[in-house]
């Protein structure tokens, strides 16, 4: 790569949870009209779904992506097809660490698991808009099971981008305070399954972003810490995501709109992008 292409700086600014609520859907298409959002992960079990298909559609510069689902959530298959998985109502477990250890150390679960996670491809499929990635509802996706299955469907449904969450500790530590345990405890944990992730990635010739920014702030993604990020934003392809919302989490809709943020984008020459222009 030439000397210029290296220190170019790019950055794609996605929303998580997009088909969740109303709320979520008006924030996501405010924030990429009027500010520096590029892309949504679409939740397609939720019922708002339907709503931000229909928004995205008529807003064809947003890239979206499919948000996996497979713990605080709506299934999609009905619970008799996933016994283990889901209640009687077709929800999801609550407790990501329940989930975990569920899905990792019980292999029956493993082809209902196959069989959700296709399901929510195949919904995503049918929607005709185009994947611009795939990740997971609290980076599920990067579960050593869940990944791998994943990657089995990545030639049938195309999948060619997905997020790596890789947020660096020590640039976090120097953009933000508090939060100490939270944020080593998710560094070391996401840290070690990206690791493991990136090397059947890369075989498999699927692209993700060098690093991946918002997973330590843990909804807590402000105006003034983007306004920070910009400015220490390192070289080379980065994400950040955030849940927007008119309601539980304004200030991040607030954040993604700033015309301060707009500004700072543009006198700093990065470039917004997709996971499709990776």
């Amino acid at each position: 790569m030439a000397t210029g292409e290296a220190s170019k700086r790019r950055l794609i600014v996605n929303a998580d949870d997009f088909g969740r609520s109303a709320s979520i859907n008006a924030s996501v298409i405010q924030a990429h009209r009027e500010g520096i959002l590029t892309t949504a992960s679409l939740m397609v079990n939720e019922p708002s779904c339907g709503e931000a298909v229909r928004l995205a559609k008529a807003n064809p510069r947003l890239g979206v992506g499919l948000h996996l689902s497979l713990l605080c959530g709506k299934a999609g298959l009905s619970p008799d097809r996933i016994p283990g998985l889901a209640d009687a109502q077709g929800r999801f477990t609550e407790s990501p660490v329940a989930a975990g250890v569920r899905y990792f150390f019980l292999p029956a679960l493993r082809s209902q698991l196959r069989a959700e996670i296709r399901q929510q491809l195949v919904v995503f499929r049918e929607t005709g808009l185009p994947l611009d990635h795939v990740n997971g509802h609290l980076h599920m996706h990067l579960h050593p099971t869940i990944h791998n299955i994943l990657l089995e469907l990545a030639a049938e449904f195309q999948i060619r981008h997905v997020r790596l969450t890789r947020d660096p500790l020590r640039l976090n530590l120097a953009l933000s305070r508090g939060h100490m345990f939270y944020r080593f405890s998710h560094a070391l944990i996401f840290g070690l399954l990206s690791q493991r992730a990136r090397g059947r990635m890369d075989a498999l010739g699927i692209r993700y972003t060098e690093r991946v920014f918002g997973l330590l702030q843990n909804a807590r993604v402000t105006g003034d810490y983007v306004l920070k990020l910009l400015q220490a934003l390192p070289p080379g392809d980065s994400e950040l995501y955030s849940h927007p919302s008119l309601d539980e989490f304004r200030a991040e809709h607030e954040a993604l709109t700033s015309p301060e943020v707009a500004r700072l984008v543009s006198t700093t020459g990065i470039q917004l992008i997709r996971y499709q222009d990776l």
